[in-house]
């Protein structure tokens, strides 16, 4: 009898059968009803994944105050798991091999379980660490699976239209924190609530996904696929599809300079969203006064167009034939928009209406962008190897959750005064209220006369010196009014430990007050400059800038396949 080692290939591309929960390899390209119900699930697989991920940035004040971390603590947190989830995903370059649907389904019932039973109940903030890291580390594995399966399931002429539709797995995943936040925070102010809500959701979709969701046996899914009229060609073809031939040398074949810097441009043309998914309430808190569910609803302005500019952008590639123009247009337009909103954030009189209007214009272009980009890049690495889709996506998660680790860590140093203004800015104003009345008569009162009246309040000598200060300062319009405040400021002392708390941490929440619009500001600038960087490895990718050009390659290809499919009919016949 024959080793395994010496199977034809015939055998070693065949589907596995047995069980559907467990071997959901299809041995057919399927129908297109089926096609679509398998992409419709992989695209709601990415929406609660990424509402999964991204749930903690609609309270993350709530979650700093509750464990009493600070706020690069609480980057920190952020920091980790991206790092975690980098190695996720270069594991999830396996699929290949393994598979992706199992991937997908078992993922999605961990992060679920882990969203509404572990996180929201971790007793502290080192808990929560390692819960969110266990939570970033599957969820690295199975976005890379998802587009591996969006890519199967889709031939390059209508690549853009479906990896338009799994884009909108960040979008739709971050405008279901802000739409269910910005609704039910009011109501339900404890932050575990979102993360109950986000887990059922989760472990919903997972049900969905175990009895429904399928993927393509290795003999298809490893052939490169064109159009629907290549269906035939590609399973006559899936029996001699040899997985030990053209799985060899594929991490190899991906470390080019098209597939690891088009995935670096990506990474860094995204910076600006990996800050609007974590620290817009932050931002628009700190800087502009607004509540969280404000901050959220205006957020919602944002993942709305870019999830119709994704759908709308990936229609008009396909109908074109191309990518590049709209990378290119799409970069352009938002590295303008972001500069002008950048200048905004040192303008306190800026509008909500303002900000909605520049918010929807950053989106729809970087919709346009991250669409057109997908498509091209996974067009890129069928181009050295068709079968090794999930080791390229698997490079691009990398490089991209790295990324986003060097990002926060930069966020965090060039944004300083955030970090005061988030951990002492909120109790300062409270006690800076519950005060009022006599920090208005000790700010009048000179520091020398103030500690001469705090050493001996019946002084006179000390009395008729803080009287003076305070009509001098103009803190009391007489005399008669100033000595009242005194008698007030004897009768309602500020406690000793708050009095501490304001004298060490006052001036400072002042500081990073006025400092911080500038130093969103740079950071913004920062954002427009990496849109700026990513233009040039445009034109590292595959792809036509012409139309005309694409359509002609669309009709050669389609002779190359009237062509063989004749041929395998005269061997059939034969």
């Amino acid at each position: 009898m024959a080793s395994s080692s010496a199977a034809s290939p015939a055998a070693r591309s065949a589907p596995r059968t047995g069980n559907p929960l467990v071997h959901r390899q299809l041995a057919k390209y399927p129908a297109t009803g089926q096609r679509i119900a398998y992409l419709a699930i992989t695209v709601a697989a990415t929406v609660v994944l990424y509402y999964e991920l991204y749930i903690p940035g609609a309270v993350a004040t709530q979650i700093i105050t509750s464990f009493n971390i600070s706020f690069n603590q609480f980057v920190f947190i952020s920091v980790i798991g991206n790092l975690v989830g980098a190695f996720g995903s270069l594991a999830a370059g396996l699929a290949d091999r393994w598979g992706r649907a199992n991937l997908v389904v078992v993922g999605l019932f961990l992060t679920g379980l882990l969203v509404t039973f572990a996180l929201p109940h971790a007793p502290n903030g080192t808990v929560y660490l390692l819960e969110f890291a266990v939570l970033s580390l599957v969820e690295g594995m199975i976005l890379v699976a998802t587009p591996a399966l969006i890519r199967d399931f889709s031939p390059q002429l209508g690549r853009a239209s479906a990896m338009g539709f799994w884009t909108l797995g960040p979008v739709l995943g971050s405008l279901m924190v802000t739409e269910v936040s910005s609704h039910t925070l009011g109501s339900h102010p404890d932050w575990q609530f979102q993360f109950y809500v986000c887990g059922i959701v989760g472990l919903v979709v997972a049900v969905i996904a175990l009895l429904f969701l399928r993927e393509l046996s290795p003999g298809l899914r490893d052939q490169l696929m064109v159009s629907m009229r290549d269906r035939q060609l590609i399973e006559a073809r899936a029996a001699d599809v040899d997985e030990t031939q053209v799985h060899q040398g594929q991490w190899r074949q991906m470390m080019k300079l098209d597939v690891v810097g088009s995935a670096f441009a990506i990474s860094i043309f995204l910076i600006f969203y990996y800050i609007a998914v974590g620290f817009f309430v932050v931002y628009f808190a700190t800087i502009f006064g607004y509540t969280p569910e404000r901050a959220n609803s205006l957020a919602n302005w944002y993942w709305l167009p870019n999830a119709i500019a994704l759908v709308v952008a990936g229609f008009i590639s396909d109908k074109l034939g191309v990518r590049k123009p709209l990378m290119i247009v799409g970069s352009v337009i938002s590295v303008i928009a972001l500069v002008v909103f950048a200048m905004k954030a040192t303008s306190s009189g800026t509008s909500y209406e303002t900000f909605r209007t520049l918010l929807i214009i950053i989106s729809a272009s970087q919709g346009m962008t991250y669409c057109a980009w997908m498509a091209s890049f996974t067009e890129t690495v069928e181009k050295h190897n068709p079968a090794a889709t999930a080791t390229g996506l698997a490079t691009w998660g990398w490089t991209l959750r790295i990324i986003v680790c060097l990002t926060l860590i930069g966020f965090g140093a060039a944004l300083p005064a955030t970090s005061v203004l988030v951990d002492k800015g909120a109790k300062v104003q409270e006690l800076a209220a519950e005060y009022k009345t006599q920090l208005g008569t000790v700010k009048g009162i000179t520091p020398a006369n103030l500690a001469a009246l705090e050493k001996d309040p019946t002084s006179p000598s000390a009395g008729a010196a803080a009287v003076g200060d305070l009509v001098k300062s103009g803190a009391a319009k007489s005399p008669a009014d100033a000595v009242a405040q005194l008698k007030y400021l004897g009768a309602h002392p500020i406690k000793a430990a708050d009095s501490a708390f304001l004298q060490k941490n006052g001036d400072k929440v002042q500081k990073a007050a006025k400092d911080s619009p500038g130093q969103w500001k740079r950071w913004w600038l920062i954002c427009a400059l990496a849109d700026l960087l990513f233009i040039p490895f445009v034109f590292l990718m595959v792809g036509r800038w012409s139309p005309r050009k694409a359509r002609e390659d669309a009709a050669r290809h389609e002779e190359f396949v009237q062509a063989e499919m004749a041929k395998l009919e005269g061997a059939r016949t034969a």
